[in-house]
């Protein structure tokens, strides 16, 4: 006998021993083993021997039967709970004698809680002409996922928002990236994630903002005392104006809640007003006609404050910093930091760009330090520094 002959000879009978043992197959329609609450998953059973309908199908999980002679192949086990995770095996009973079994292999499910996807945004602030990258992420990525992408749109009597479908994501995308081009307002943004038929859908991200600085927007926001730092108790003032009847203050806190201006203050009209204690954060005015204002970064302090623009300052234009006092005295003897390095040291109390470029650009502080009015003298002085920083 020749060697080919043998060789066939000894693999169809590996062939036929491996198919004794795999008389039934059962399988999982869907490409990933790990499921979430809620979704459904579709179990195959197929019997080598004989047509389908010679048989009764039967589910076993975990060595204890779950489902009895089903006379289809498939079986759709949905909604999905924790209890399904589990050992799956299927038995195949032949309809003319039902002492005659097939055993499948075993299939594991896993279960898991529903995803919260995770959005993130980049850049956080707006330039002139940039392109915003929101990137969603999901437990599992590889898992036959589609992404969802919304804006936000402020809704009129309440201090929520309705989401619309961003373009060319109706059906959802295969990347879990999205690119929002030519962006120049502020926008609020949130993503979701689906998979399979019908499709089953994870909860809505948190939403993310994107702010833009830029003052000649349809909406804007003005700031009184016209400064980006204030002292912690001071009244502050934040002003919206456009084309609308009524507006809504946002407040977006560094510990990442986003709130309202009557949370943390009082909406007179179109303006609001902060008399307490309040946190450091990005603020903004939303319309009921869906406009977003320039937002501004607000920082509060206790000691001392850095008297800087609020508003970014255009590239070619003049900026003065300075330090004031919690008495809202002008300080004098005062080093200035840019980045946390030191730039001016023991100024008259200012520091003074002519003319701003790119490479202006950082987070300065200031730290002054003044005598007491009636101390005497050797008696040491105090150093207050500014805790926070502005940008420009």
């Amino acid at each position: 006998m020749s060697d080919k002959v043998s060789n066939f000879i000894l693999a169809l009978n590996i062939l036929l021993h491996c198919g004794h043992a795999q008389d039934a197959v059962l399988t999982i329609e869907s490409n990933w083993s790990t499921f979430f609450t809620g979704e459904s998953v579709t179990f195959i059973c197929d019997i080598w021997a004989g047509k389908d309908d010679n048989w009764y199908y039967a589910i076993w999980k975990d060595g204890q039967e779950f489902l009895r002679y089903n006379p289809n192949k498939r079986y759709t086990l949905q909604p999905l709970v924790t209890g399904h995770s589990g050992q799956y095996q299927c038995r195949g009973y032949l309809k003319s004698q039902p002492d005659v079994k097939r055993e499948s292999n075993k299939v594991s499910l896993t279960l898991s809680d529903e995803p919260q996807p995770v959005l993130t945004v980049s850049p956080l602030w707006l330039s002139p002409g940039d392109s915003v990258t929101l990137n969603c992420n999901v437990t599992h990525p590889s898992a036959g996922w589609r992404f969802y992408w919304y804006k936000a749109v402020p809704k009129p009597g309440d201090n929520s928002y309705s989401y619309e479908r961003l373009p060319g994501s109706t059906s959802g995308t295969e990347q879990d990236s999205y690119i929002v081009h030519g962006q120049t307002h502020t926008a609020g943004y949130r993503c979701r994630a689906g998979r399979g038929d019908p499709v089953f859908y994870t909860d809505y991200s948190k939403p993310k903002f994107v702010w833009s600085g830029d003052v000649h927007s349809a909406a804007s926001l003005t700031v009184s005392p016209d400064r980006a730092q204030h002292f912690i108790n001071q009244l502050v003032s934040l002003s919206c104006e456009g084309n609308s009847t009524k507006w809504r203050v946002m407040m977006f806190y560094e510990s990442g809640s986003l709130r309202d201006c009557t949370i943390w203050g009082t909406m007179t009209g179109s303006t609001c007003n902060i008399n307490r204690i309040w946190i450091s954060g990005v603020h903004w005015c939303e319309s009921e006609t869906g406009q977003f204002s320039n937002a501004v970064n607000i920082t509060k302090q206790y000691n001392i404050i850095l008297v800087s623009p609020v508003h970014p300052v255009a590239e070619g234009h003049p900026v003065t910093f300075g330090c004031r006092s919690r008495t809202e005295k002008v300080l004098h003897d005062v080093d200035f930091y840019k980045n946390d390095k030191l730039i001016k040291y023991h100024t008259n109390g200012e520091l003074i760009i002519t003319a701003v470029s790119k490479s202006d650009e950082g987070f300065y502080r200031c730290e002054g330090k003044e005598s007491p009015e009636d101390s005497w003298s050797w008696m040491s002085k105090e150093s207050w520094t500014s805790q926070e920083k502005t940008r420009i």
